[in-house]
């Protein structure tokens, strides 16, 4: 049995510029993780979730980005949370679990007794604790997140099936042609610090492979360079999940609640409402509220950075986020949408399903609008950095790429 007072680590994979493709132009000014939803980094809501596991010693960003791009979060999540943040930046592509595994000496530096591993671009309420109390009472080598999905849509994850009495894993597939479980992997894990044994062994499984082959020389020439990322490039889910299933070694905790991934804006859009309603038990002081007498009118859950001036005469919400010195005029409305830094959206401007780039304006009587589609290529209207909207123009389920101005109304466009 495993002592409750035993150190814990999480790492967190965080990506790097040329993963986040589908999130410009929003990634163009940020690194993803630290693109802002409910008024906080991506990365900080599984940050702040990894904060509740009974004694955590130490959490890991492990990417690709430089690491000048998280000094500044880094240090102040550190400070915020009084625990120790540490940003590790990879030298080259080793695959979900050999990125682990690279950095295996400074992750067991605490000894620890378990290692949650979490995705930055998931959203889900995190149900860590709750998940090392399972883990610990399967005494297994590691325990899943999985949530039930629409048929339609679980081809999209790595589907598993699991034993309906033990929660065994029983089979793993990633993004299957057929339908095999509507159960999916969630991308949160915990594992006991064997996981490096069998990171280990698949690796040097690769390269006995690798040197038993016999090659002609210009073959070998051609594969060397080849052959030496293949075995230190270990996937978790093919190279891991799918060979241990059914082998009494891994086992799922399902969660009931929320989850999403964040692959585009519009999905951050969404995923940025969920984070605004949980703050309603998590964090209920985060939200805003007034009637419109001495502050604006504010409908449901609502996120207002201090240092944003919003006018008594505008109204708020439900799921809108005002970043830092934002400035919203009398009679405006704001539904569901991000507004970032310095941001001006003029008296009686609207701005629904919509995420407004940093020192961009909205002029009087304009609207930027889109249908709320998350998961459409134009679902929402995104206006990258400082987009000039003038008075009286209307921009509908458009792409807005930095540094343009509107003067004419535009619908279903991509404006480069």
């Amino acid at each position: 049995m495993e002592s409750s007072d035993e150190s814990v680590v999480a790492v967190i994979m965080v990506g790097g510029p040329t993963k986040g493709t589908r999130f410009r132009p929003l990634s163009l000014n940020v690194a993803k993780p630290l693109f802002p939803l409910a008024g906080q980094p991506m990365v900080y809501h599984p940050i702040s979730a990894c904060k509740r596991i009974p004694n955590l010693a130490q959490i890991f960003l492990i990417g690709f980005y430089e690491e000048r791009e998280f000094a500044l979060f880094v240090s102040s999540v550190s400070n915020e949370l009084k625990v120790p943040v540490r940003y590790l930046k990879e030298d080259k592509p080793h695959g979900s679990a050999g990125g682990l595994y690279n950095f295996r000496d400074l992750i067991l530096e605490d000894n620890p007794s378990q290692i949650f591993l979490l995705n930055c671009d998931v959203c889900c309420s995190f149900p860590l604790p709750e998940m090392l109390e399972a883990h610990r009472k399967y005494g297994g080598l590691g325990t899943i997140l999985v949530s039930k999905v629409s048929a339609e849509s679980a081809n999209q994850f790595g589907e598993l099936v699991a034993d309906l009495e033990t929660n065994e894993l029983l089979h793993y597939t990633e993004k299957p042609e057929t339908f095999v479980s509507d159960r999916i992997n969630c991308g949160v894990y915990v594992f006991t610090p064997d996981i490096f044994t069998v990171i280990q062994g698949v690796s040097t499984q690769r390269k006995d492979r690798a040197n038993l082959r016999r090659m002609s020389s210009f073959e070998a020439l051609q594969s060397a360079t080849s052959r030496s990322i293949s075995t230190e490039f270990v996937r978790l889910d093919q190279d891991i999940l799918s060979p241990l299933a059914g082998k009494k070694q891994l086992y799922t905790h399902e969660t009931m609640d929320f989850w999403e991934q964040i692959k585009t804006p519009g999905m951050s859009l969404k995923c940025s409402g969920l984070y605004l309603a949980q703050y309603r038990v998590t964090f209920p002081h985060l939200l805003a509220n007034g009637d419109g007498t001495k502050s604006a009118t504010i409908l449901g859950d609502v996120y207002m950075h201090p240092s944003a001036k919003v006018h008594p005469a505008a109204k708020i919400g439900p799921n809108v986020s005002i970043s830092a010195n934002a400035r919203i005029g009398a009679g405006a409305r704001l539904i569901s949408c991000i507004i970032l830094d310095d941001v001006e959206i003029k008296e009686n401007a609207v701005v629904i399903h919509s995420i407004v780039g940093w020192k961009s304006s909205i002029g009087k009587w304009s609207r930027a609008q889109a249908g709320g589609d998350y998961s459409a290529k134009l679902g929402i209207t995104i206006l990258g950095e400082a987009v000039t909207v003038e008075d009286e123009v209307v921009v509908i389920n458009s792409i807005v790429l930095p540094n343009k101005t509107l003067n004419v109304s535009v619908q279903e466009e991509i404006i480069l």
